[in-house]
């Protein structure tokens, strides 16, 4: 059997999109994921077929020793797999990389290091630090603030670190401040040199202290500022007033639940990260197939006789088009049927199959189909809508009162996830959310169904943002307060009256 190979990955200090696209692709080829306590979990969904390993170290409680982590990854590339270790930071730069490569190197086991964004270099920029300026500084040196057991920070020339270099960055020397501010100061350093901590660098939940070699141990205390976090120590931190972009994004700082299937929840998280947010995905709907196929079968072996073919969401749309393709069909057989679909998102969906719709209702609500089908006149035509297994009564009643005749298939259910629950509860008890973003009717539905007479009390501050007036209504029936609803019923305008929201409170 061939040997496989391991590659060294860094994974970046925590912001997911800074993996380069090298340590993407291999990845996404990786047959095993070797990962650790700094490396962002979401970049776990990158390789979802692979074998998942978790070694990770946190404050000196280790899953597995070093020793342990290098033999593993012997073992796995033995077997000829593909094995990606992914590290937090980058592999070379106090991440002990340097030592797994040496151990793959005398086992024989072909190995590549991928570098990564180090936690330094991040905090710096995303603290609105610049770690050399022509103004200031032009040198930089990066230490640990812990090292071995065996060696101690005193054997550090602190005379030439003091005076010789411009910019220090400590990675892993919180419990050590205090004896490297004060080893700075006895040395020659003016005690009253700014420094800037950085907690949890490139994620919403950042932190950024600053005071002076003087203050910043005490102030660490009564900021209760914990690891991981970086220390950045010179002139270059009274930079960060005027240079500091990440902490003033409309949402940073704010922490989101997502309740949407998880199949369509990535891009509406990323919108809200990319302005600063916090995003927590736990879906309180699954979609499911129905319980059978053959009605919707049925429709489409007929589908020349119809005028009109009705798609009221994207889930529709992908169980449309699956249902054409095992029935041995394709786009071919909807010539001629005009296209309706209700709302940007859907109509985006059924252009990914190369069709463009016919007729997009401004309204995107069952409200809004009527009233463009109306304008062109309903009465003795024929509508196929494959829609969910519950929808409201509306669409159809009003058709058939108007003289059309509709097929309405079950496309979809919408079914409650079995976990999920304690997660929610566990967060809400905690005050960790700062609002819950509902996508539907059945988002709250099954939300409260989760945790039943106990929502509401749970709740506390935790806000209520909804899609738009259905699922605003269904909310107000159970008697909880709708925060915030968007003008148009889109995952865009919803970002965009997050946004505005909070606007509000940083201007005021």
């Amino acid at each position: 059997m061939s040997k496989g190979k391991v590659y060294l990955i860094g994974a970046g200090p925590g912001d997911p999109g800074l993996l380069t696209l090298k340590g993407r692709e291999c990845l996404e080829q990786a047959e095993v994921v070797i990962y650790d306590y700094l490396a962002n979990p979401v970049l776990l969904s990158l390789a979802p077929n692979a074998e998942q390993v978790y070694v990770g170290k946190n404050r000196g409680k280790h899953s597995l020793p070093q020793e342990e982590i290098n033999q593993l990854l012997v073992d796995h590339a033995a077997t000829g797999k593909k094995v990606a270790r992914l590290k937090g930071g980058d592999p070379y730069v106090f991440g002990r990389g340097g030592e797994e490569a040496a151990f793959l190197h005398q086992n024989n086991i072909p190995f590549e290091v991928v570098p990564g964004v180090t936690a330094g270099f991040a905090a710096a920029a995303y603290a609105g630090i610049p770690l050399t300026h022509r103004d200031v500084t032009t040198s930089v040196a990066m230490l640990t603030g812990h090292e071995r057991p065996d060696r101690k920070l005193s054997s550090i020339d602190w005379d030439k670190l003091a005076n010789g270099v411009g910019t220090l960055i400590f990675y892993m020397g919180m419990t050590n401040l205090g004896f490297i501010c004060s080893e700075l100061i006895k040395h020659g350093r003016s005690p009253e040199t700014p420094v800037a901590v950085v907690q949890w660098a490139t994620l919403p939940r950042q932190k950024t202290l600053v005071g002076t070699l003087t203050t910043i141990s005490n102030d660490v205390v009564k900021n209760s500022i914990e690891p991981p976090a970086v220390i950045i120590i010179g002139d270059v931190v009274n930079y960060r007033d005027e240079l500091r972009w990440y902490d003033n994004l409309p949402l940073f700082g704010r922490c989101f639940l997502l309740t949407r299937p998880r199949e369509q929840v990535a891009g509406f998280a990323q919108q809200l990260q990319q302005q600063g947010a916090e995003t927590i995905c736990i879906p309180t709907i699954e979609i499911a197939p129905p319980k059978s196929w053959q009605p919707l079968d049925d429709a489409l072996k007929e589908l020349s006789s119809f005028d009109s073919l009705i798609l009221t969401s994207a889930n529709g749309v992908d169980n449309l088009f699956k249902r054409l393709a095992a029935n041995d069909m394709d786009v071919r057989c909807l010539a001629g049927i005009q296209i309706v679909p209700v709302g940007t998102k859907t109509a985006q969906a059924i252009e990914c199959h190369g069709i463009r719709p016919d007729l997009i209702p401004k309204d995107f609500r069952a409200e809004g189909i009527l009233e463009a089908l109306q304008e062109q006149g309903i009465a003795g035509k024929r509508f196929l809508y494959p829609r969910a297994e519950v929808v409201r009564p509306l669409l159809l009643e009003k058709l058939k009162e108007a003289g059309g005749e509709v097929v309405a298939p079950v496309a979809y259910r919408t079914i409650r996830p079995e976990k999920g629950e304690e997660m929610i509860r566990h967060l809400l008890e905690a005050g960790e959310i700062d609002a819950i973003c509902l996508s539907s009717s059945s988002t709250f539905n099954n939300l409260q169904a989760m945790l039943g007479n106990d929502l509401k009390p749970l709740l506390g501050e935790t806000k209520l943002f909804s899609i738009g007036p259905l699922t605003s209504d269904t909310i107000r029936n159970y008697g909880c307060e709708v925060t915030l609803e968007p003008e148009a019923s889109t995952v865009d305008d919803l970002v965009s009256t997050i946004i505005d929201y909070y606007k509000t409170f940083k201007n005021s």
